[in-house]
């Protein structure tokens, strides 16, 4: 397991997507734990750095927030529960908040020339935040409803944390500076990693989240885990 977790990185983004299904399963306090302790540990063989507290925060959150959104109470019949309205709820949040600073970089665009940058992840983190709280404990674990999840959570947060790590960490090479400048250049050179990131990391959960799921699903009964 640690060796997926810390290798497999194309095409799939196993060790993200490992993170979120841990919380999933066993419960947002255990899904942060797995997340923090398991970046801590790949970053022995992957390398350590200022940037390894900044990985662990990103991974326990994503751990985390995956053990509060979701339901599992129906897991042996996801077909018949599958509810789109459900999923569709933060996704609308999300879009309609992106829709809302677009509006608002049309009215004043200050200094930014591109709307793309850090509208995407500020008022995309509001619309997540918005639409999961709606939608907390309510989730279906199917593939479709993993995979949105597990795209904009990774995208928004992930990405968005890990830009300002990047700011962080590199401020003490001669040149960079901690500033809202760098900053949002950051956000705009960094977008199209995020992106593929988060797209890797969601084909992973859409072809074995739920599986897996079961699994641990199965081993907490046998060996009477959480219980």
């Amino acid at each position: 397991m640690l060796n997926l977790l810390c290798n497999l990185t194309l095409p799939l983004k196993a060790g993200t997507a490992l993170v979120i299904i841990s919380g999933i399963a066993l419960g947002p306090e255990a899904g942060f734990l797995v997340g923090a302790l398991s970046r801590f540990i790949c970053n022995f063989y992957i390398g350590q750095g200022p940037w390894t507290p900044w990985q662990m925060f990103c991974w326990g959150i994503l751990g985390f927030l995956g053990g509060i959104v979701f339901n599992k109470v129906d897991m042996d019949n996801k077909i018949k529960s599958r509810n789109f309205k459900v999923i569709m709820g933060p996704v609308v949040c999300i879009i309609v908040s992106i829709l809302l600073s677009y509006i608002l970089f049309l009215i004043n665009k200050g200094n930014d020339k591109t709307f793309f940058g850090w509208r995407l992840y500020v008022f995309g983190f509001i619309g997540l935040i918005l639409g999961l709280c709606l939608q907390r404990k309510r989730l279906t674990v199917d593939n479709i409803t993993l995979t949105i999840f597990t795209f904009f959570s990774v995208f928004i947060i992930y990405g968005g944390l890990m830009n300002i790590s990047a700011m962080v960490t590199a401020s003490n090479i001669p040149g960079n500076t901690i500033s809202i400048k760098a900053l949002k250049a950051l956000y705009i050179s960094g977008a199209p990693y995020d992106a593929a990131h988060a797209a890797e990391t969601a084909v992973f959960m859409f072809l074995f989240g739920d599986k897996i799921i079961r699994k641990i699903e199965r081993i907490k009964i046998k060996y009477g885990i959480y219980r």
